[in-house]
């Protein structure tokens, strides 16, 4: 039996029982008990669990820890009950983690952002641009905006950008360039690329929780549902659609309850961000896995990688290329691999071609000191090697056709026009009188189903030299690429791959605190080259 057609048929067998009302209560060693007798091993000796998160685990046989990892599309494999007492909890489902949001992967690099999402944007913007900076003063973002600009236009950026799985964005994007005249310093990147940075949420707690310790309560009201309004009409894209739903699950409580978090406001920010996260169904929790864990939200940014680079023979050697471009002065990396790709990563480290994007340094002048090399993992033609492309279909994808910004629904829909044309108006005004005037006593009615269903991407390749190739790899049929470089098989292939590698980028940084290179890392950047000719907005 061919291994895919084992994993997805295991794969099927547990999101059957885990979908099963009676699954969350059952007692873990039960659970437990029913994902180890459904381990798959290959002949290589890879032992592999379907697990929490509605993802796969891999054997580490050096320590026994189980790694987020993909499966092989390709090899032979027997079933391996593995004891069950010794899987840790964090690999067993609970259930709800099974229904997590569908997203995309995907950069906002070649496909722009749908025109309807962005017009709707613009229209906020303008309405909550009018408000006074004495009443909305900056108690964040001021590293990024201009001192007269209000909080209310702060706050959509930084719903924008956090949000967004991976805030890399064509220069030439609308959403971004309407932010243009409030800007205090240009954005990183250049007329191609803007890599951008992604906020943490306490700075958009930081600019609600400001307001109710000054005794500013409206405007705090009118900023939370700035955040609410911006995360609504985020939601019909998907690669802002999981940490967006999220989002109004935090914020739409205060607004059915003003001074919900008033108590906590008076403490520190701190806990008005931690009240917000509590906020959160387990459903919804890998969505803020960047907040809670972010060792944790790594590894799964990592998976997404491998999942992007899926039709490659070799993902493990693919992705081990763009990990390569993360600052690890400390060692720290290869700790948070699974054996697989920490094999590939260790290659490239003996190689000396690890930490690539940190090597990039400057002049006191300013002038570059190394050009990075456009491809610098590239070999051999891109036809060749141990990761050429294979025609694949996978789950990251934004559609290159159709609408894409669906209608609004739910308390808190924004009209495509008109909504927000004028302040106090749009699905989250705070009007003078009525039902919701502040201080108010009525409740916003409950949002309706945001959820929407998620699509595909097919993954990229990217070829490495001969003589690292692994020569059981097998033989597949090779679309020719034209060009050099790295050639993913199409543009929303290249775009999931940019937006995995980037998110992963930032993820590491979090971690440990790195930061994000003014050009971006270097094989990230090196996709731009890829997708420039192809993007939605050609003009220069």
């Amino acid at each position: 039996m061919r291994s895919w057609n084992a994993f997805t048929a295991v794969e099927a067998a547990v999101r059957a029982m885990v979908a099963d009302p009676r699954w969350p209560g059952l007692p873990v060693p039960v659970r437990a008990q029913v994902i180890a007798a459904r381990a798959l091993v290959t002949p290589e000796g890879d032992r592999w669990l379907f697990g929490a998160h509605a993802r796969w685990y891999l054997h580490d046989p050096a320590d026994g820890r189980w790694h987020l990892s993909p499966p092989p599309r390709d090899a032979r494999t027997r079933d391996a009950r593995h004891p069950a007492a010794v899987l840790p909890v964090r690999v067993i489902p609970r259930g709800p983690d099974f229904a997590a949001e569908p997203g995309s992967t995907q950069a906002f690099v070649g496909p722009d952002v749908p025109t309807g999402l962005t017009d709707q944007i613009r229209l906020l913007l303008r309405a909550e641009e009018r408000r006074s900076e004495r009443d909305y003063p900056l108690s964040a973002f001021d590293a990024i905006f201009a001192r007269d600009v209000p909080s209310t236009v702060a706050a959509i950026w930084g719903t924008i950008m956090w949000c967004a799985y991976a805030p890399a964005f064509d220069g030439n994007e609308r959403l971004i360039t309407a932010f243009g005249e409030y800007l205090r310093r240009p954005l990183p990147g250049d007329e191609w690329v803007r890599w951008l940075p992604a906020p943490p949420l306490l700075d958009l707690v930081t600019l609600i929780s400001e307001r109710l310790r000054a005794g500013h309560s409206r405007a705090a009201l009118r900023l939370a549902a700035t955040i609410a309004d911006t995360a609504q009409i985020l939601l019909s894209d998907p690669r802002f659609r999981p940490r967006a739903l999220a989002l109004l699950t935090m914020v739409e409580p205060t607004l059915r309850q003003p001074h919900l978090d008033d108590r906590a406001a008076l403490r520190d920010d701190h806990t008005v961000r931690q009240a917000w996260l509590d906020r959160l169904p387990e459903r919804l929790g890998r969505a803020a896995l960047v907040e809670t864990d972010p060792e944790t939200h790594f590894r799964h940014t990592v998976y997404d990688l491998l999942e992007a680079l899926d039709f490659t023979t070799e993902p493990s050697r693919a992705a081990a290329a763009f990990l390569a471009d993360l600052s690890d002065s400390r060692g720290l990396l290869p700790g948070y691999l699974d054996h697989r790709l920490r094999r590939a990563y260790e290659e490239l480290a003996r190689a000396g071609l690890t930490s690539t994007s940190a090597a990039e340094t400057t002049q006191p002048e300013g002038f570059p000191t190394r050009a990075p090399l456009p491809y610098p993992w590239r070999a051999g033609p891109p036809e060749t090697g141990a990761y050429a492309a294979v025609p694949r279909t996978g789950a990251h994808a934004v559609p290159e056709t159709g609408v894409h910004a669906l209608p609004g629904t739910g308390a808190h829909a924004i009209p495509e026009t008109g909504a927000h044309a004028l302040p106090g108006t749009g699905a989250h005004a705070i009007p003078e009188t009525g039902a919701h005037a502040v201080p108010g006593t009525g409740a916003l009615p409950e949002t309706g189903a945001h959820a929407l269903p998620g699509t595909g991407a097919p993954g990229f390749a990217v070829p490495r030299a001969s003589e690292v190739e692994r020569q059981s790899a097998p033989v597949r049929e090779e679309p020719r690429a034209a060009g050099s470089g790295v050639e993913p098989p199409d543009r929303a292939a290249a775009a999931a791959v940019l937006g995995a590698a980037y998110a992963v980028g930032l993820a590491w940084g979090r971690v440990t605190g790195a930061r994000v290179p003014e050009r971006g890392f270097a094989g990230a950047a090196a996709l731009v080259h890829r997708l420039i000719p192809e993007r939605d907005d050609m003009h220069f």
